[in-house]
């Protein structure tokens, strides 16, 4: 029997040498290879170490030889520190792979799954430490797995970010000891999910090695690389606040699953990679996504003044523009004439509504739409009728200062009584209104997360707002739900397995959502990007851009409006229907295929569809210099003619060029002027 155990994916390969004494040994994580017999390792220790080389393997331990990054951290009151494996089992075949381990002396148990995709390259990991023992063991950290990187490894490009700044790209060169990025707020966090993509040796957007992790966690996270000898450990996991796992005899505790994947080709194949994964986890998985349809939220619209006849007419003017979908959001339930008081209690505002909801979801479906309704089940005012009956539903830590954001302090999701409240308001209203979508809100971060018992909760926090989406989905399987955490806060693998649909930021200046949403595709498919065109002057930056730059900007996600077209002048808002219509038309290609991104001078585009059909966006964002250069297509290949023609609401001409002109030497450009956005259609002739 060989030595080794190999993974295979489509272009990548995972290769594991198999020891008698211990976890197996990473080898090889990247492109795709046949290793026959493996080479002899390198186990002469260098001056100054131990006599015996301790190598990486799939579950690295602390305290015995080995000085690395540890899978886990963990002891039983001060003692059982350290961990190295006297029982192992593997389970093999050629995408999978389950280790069984066991340290008889810590009396620890660990169990890792890694599962190759060989249709995405994506590996999925994941990790269950069972505490074995007699004794109480507190646990402080666990990875679902410590990856390997390649010598050749030189850029590290991450995302941070803040409300109405999200997915801000930083790019960074490898570290000469380490490098390390935590989430201690409770939520995703606006930078998007723990994840990071690494560029090896001429990699790009287009070709060249990258490597690239993102966690499947709603909650704190740690990521970090160390440098290990001539290349790198990498590691992503929850973080976990001192005290809050604590595994009584038998006791297991689970990882998030860790997406990792390599691609040979730049960041747009990691990209591809990802977007392949999420689709496949995606509510509709299995049963197919129904076209995305057009949204009008009326939050920008109306904010706060809103009641039945305002709302009413708001519907009439969404629908004689093509809107699809529309969603009333925040104010509609009693005692919140602002954001000061009324979370908690989601019973409808007689004052605004004296008839309740129904009127207004009868009167938006019989214009032909879908009727949303905004929701922040997770939160609570001070000032509202179930905080003065059960102030202890609120997370809190005894004898200290109550924290509020946005007025509002957070239930605590661990309880059992919290979530059957939840459940039973969001029954009755689903129950009872023709509610098609849910704007799920998330608007502070935790603090102070304490539970009933004065422990941290952010664990549980999570699993908690899980365990209620995943009852709610249950018993109302119809529903669509989208996750909006102050904008983008909570855009992750986790929670895209209970959600269609995420708000990208609260930001809709289309300058700054350019940025964003290329940040957002970097780990999410653009059909579950929610993107609409604001006001202008916009609401959250105060610039003022032409409607065509907002619609352009917006069509490349799951498009939506949040303005109200009555402070449209005709023009625009005529605009504004072309392109909404232009939206219905192409949707079919923007949601499906694989998404390109690119740069040239002066110029950023982004790309659709696959190479027999796509759809172009340039988008130009300041004032241009020079020409702007020809945008090079490098997807396409060949001598095959390729049909190109401009999407725009007058009659446009077609081009033709060969494939490997598109290629090579670039699309010419017409004149654009700053802050300004063209489309094309480009089909094999």
């Amino acid at each position: 029997m060989k030595d080794h155990i190999v993974l295979t994916g489509r272009r990548s390969s995972l290769v594991l040498e198999r020891i008698a004494n211990g976890a197996p040994l990473w080898r090889h994580w990247g492109e795709r290879v046949t290793p026959g017999d493996l080479p002899p390792r390198d186990e002469q220790p260098l001056s100054f170490s131990p006599d015996v080389v301790v190598p990486l393997s799939t579950a690295p331990g602390f305290g015995l030889g080995g000085f690395g990054q540890p899978l886990f951290s963990a002891h039983r009151d001060g003692r059982d520190f350290s961990c190295g494996w006297d029982s192992i089992e593997v389970e093999a075949n050629e995408t999978q792979l389950v280790v069984h381990l066991i340290d008889s002396i810590a009396r620890i148990g660990l169990e890792q799954r890694f599962l190759l995709d060989p249709v995405s390259d994506v590996l999925t990991i994941s990790a269950t430490l069972t505490n074995r023992g007699e004794l109480p063991l507190a646990l402080c950290s666990l990875a679902p797995a410590i990856l390997p990187l390649p010598p050749s490894s030189k850029t590290i490009r991450s995302f941070t970010g803040r409300h109405n700044a999200e997915f801000q790209e930083l790019r960074e060169a490898m570290p000469a000891h380490g490098w390390f990025r935590e989430e201690r707020r409770g939520l995703t966090g606006h930078g998007g999910p723990a994840g990071l993509f690494v560029l090896g040796d001429g990699a790009g957007w287009h070709r060249g090695p990258v490597h690239a992790v993102q966690l499947a966690w709603s909650g704190n996270s740690r990521l970090s690389i160390e440098c290990d000898g001539p290349g790198w450990t990498l590691a992503a996991g929850e973080w976990l606040a001192p005290g809050e796992v604590r595994l009584a005899a038998g006791e297991a505790f689970a990882t998030p699953e860790l997406l990792a994947t390599y691609s040979p080709d730049g960041l747009n194949g990691a990209s591809a990679n990802f977007h392949q994964a999420i689709r496949s986890r995606a509510p509709w998985a299995g049963r197919g996504m129904t076209p995305r349809p057009v949204h009008l939220n009326s939050w920008e619209g109306l904010y706060f003044d809103q009641d039945e006849a305002r709302l009413m007419a708001l519907a009439d003017r969404a629908a004689a523009i093509g809107v699809e979908r529309f969603v009333l959001d925040d104010g509609w339930f009693r005692g919140r004439p602002d954001d000061r008081s009324g979370l908690g209690d989601w019973q409808v505002d007689r004052a605004k509504y004296p008839d309740g909801l129904k009127p207004l979801a009868d009167h938006v479906r019989k214009l032909g739409m879908e009727f949303g309704l905004w929701v922040e089940p997770e939160m609570v005012n001070p000032d509202s009728d179930l905080y003065r009956a059960h102030p202890d539903w609120a997370l809190h830590i005894a004898g200290r200062a109550m924290v509020t954001a946005r007025n509002q302090l957070v239930l605590d999701m661990s309880r059992a009584d919290v979530r059957d409240y939840l459940f039973d308001a969001l029954d009755a209203l689903l129950g009872e209104l023709p509610i098609a979508y849910l704007k799920w809100d998330h608007n502070r971060h935790l603090a102070t997360a304490g539970n009933a018992d004065g422990g941290a909760s952010y664990h549980a926090q999570v699993m908690g707002t899980y365990a209620l989406i995943d009852r709610v989905r249950a018993a109302h399987p119809g529903v669509e739900i989208e996750s909006c955490a102050g904008g983008g806060g909570r855009i992750d693998a986790g929670i895209a397995t209970r959600v269609e649909r995420f708000w990208a930021s609260d930001n809709l200046d289309a300058v700054s959502r350019t940025a964003i949403q290329r940040g957002f595709l970097a780990f999410m498919p653009p059909e579950m990007m929610g993107a609409h065109v604001g006001a202008s002057p916009s609401h959250a930056t105060g610039r003022v851009q032409p409607i065509e730059f907002r619609a352009g900007v917006a069509l490349c996600g799951h498009f939506g409006v949040e303005l109200d077209p009555a402070r449209l002048n005709d023009v625009d808002r005529n605009l504004l229907a072309g392109w909404i219509a232009t939206y219905k038309t192409h949707r079919d290609r923007l949601h499906s295929g694989q998404t390109w991104l690119g740069e040239e001078p002066g110029l950023m585009w982004q790309a659709v569809g696959d190479p027999a059909h796509l759809i172009l966006f340039v988008t130009v964002i300041d004032p241009p210099t020079d020409r702007l250069a020809p945008v090079r297509l490098p997807m396409l290949t060949g001598d095959g003619d390729i049909s190109v023609r401009p999407i725009s609401a007058a009659d446009a001409t077609s081009a033709t060029y060969s494939a490997s002109w598109l290629a090579g030497t670039g699309l010419p450009l017409p004149h654009m002027a700053a802050h300004s956005i063209a489309m094309f259609i480009l089909k094999a002739a």
